[in-house]
């Protein structure tokens, strides 16, 4: 009885996308396969063992190694993940960027495993290869503005012009960051409302960091009388600021200073800077506010406001009341 031998017919694909390219080489790779399995276990069947060594040699041996670089891909791709983790922590680069490099390179190197193995078991690269960079190109057009918030995100983690716990100025808020991700930054305003803002938003804007510095500068503006003694008011003035010295940063360009800063329409402007810790700038902006006041007080230098002094004029001859004479 003459061997079974099933007929494989290789016809031309009228469509030469990647995607169906990728199919054709997988339905040669199948058919090629079948083909062997069928010529070996004919062969068995009629008692002759080397038939069956294709299936061994065009099969079996490719599908092991096939498997084996797909194992030794996941692998390596663990080990360097886990290198690379390790080397961004040394450098102290953020968390979140930390992670998202480690997956990137795992699912790079996996992808090279999986694209040698298939590679070695026949399946033509070039289709493939056309087909991931047509599907990168549909999702990056679906995707632009994700991308676009993705993309300000990674600067945001690597340039780090504001982390977690400073209150910034950007986006049209000022609050606390809580959490700067890869898509957006949370944040939580003074009134404990949370906010998520898109990372493009931020990146691409003007970024206040607030509390950068470890000391900020205090500036209480105030006008006084025309008719107070200007030696006299700075001394005054000088007490107010000096009454705070506990909350005050001293040092160079630090301290506080009194200064002339005006002549206003109906007062002369002084302003008070005073240098304090950042975290106490709040509660020192006030208590200096009211150390002005209470100090001027005592001394007796008055704070002008604006007046309006209203004149009526009666025509000749008209009593107060509105009758005439």
């Amino acid at each position: 009885m003459p061997p079974i031998l099933p007929a494989t017919l290789a016809q031309a694909d009228p469509d030469p996308s990647p995607l169906n390219a990728a199919g054709a080489g997988a339905d040669a790779l199948a058919g090629r396969a079948a083909d062997t399995l069928f010529v070996a276990l004919d062969g068995l069947r009629r008692g002759d063992l080397e038939a069956a060594w294709p299936l061994v040699t065009g099969f079996l041996v490719p599908a092991g190694v096939a498997v084996a670089l797909l194992v030794g891909g996941a692998v390596l791709a663990k080990v360097a993940s886990g290198f690379v983790a390790k080397a961004a922590r040394r450098a102290r680069i953020e968390e979140t960027l930390v992670r998202f490099a480690a997956k990137l390179v795992f699912y790079a190197v996996f992808l090279l495993g999986v694209l040698t193995a298939l590679g070695y078991a026949g399946i033509p690269m070039t289709s493939f290869a056309a087909m991931i960079a047509a599907a990168g190109f549909a999702i990056g057009l679906a995707l632009s503005g994700t991308l676009q918030n993705f993309a300000a995100g990674v600067m945001l983690l690597v340039f780090r012009p504001f982390k977690v716990g400073d209150v910034v100025s950007a986006a049209g808020l000022t609050a606390k960051v809580d959490a700067i991700e890869l898509f957006t930054t949370t944040f939580d305003t003074f009134d404990n409302r949370r906010i998520l803002v898109p990372n493009g938003e931020i990146y691409g804007a003007k970024i206040e960091n607030v509390t950068f510095h470890e000391h900020r500068r205090v500036e209480v503006p105030v006008g006084v009388a025309y008719d107070a003694d200007l030696d006299r008011t700075r001394e005054v003035l000088n007490a107010a600021a000096d009454s705070l010295a506990a909350d005050r940063v001293d040092g160079e360009g630090r301290g506080h200073q009194v200064f002339l800063d005006g002549l206003g329409d109906s007062a002369v402007a002084w302003k008070v800077r005073f240098w304090t810790e950042k975290s106490r700038y709040w509660p020192v902006h006030e208590a200096l506010t009211r150390a002005v006041k209470t100090h001027l007080d005592a001394a007796g230098l008055a704070i002008p406001f604006p007046q309006m002094d209203v004149r009526v004029i009666r025509p000749r001859g008209e009593a107060p009341g509105g009758a005439a004479d």
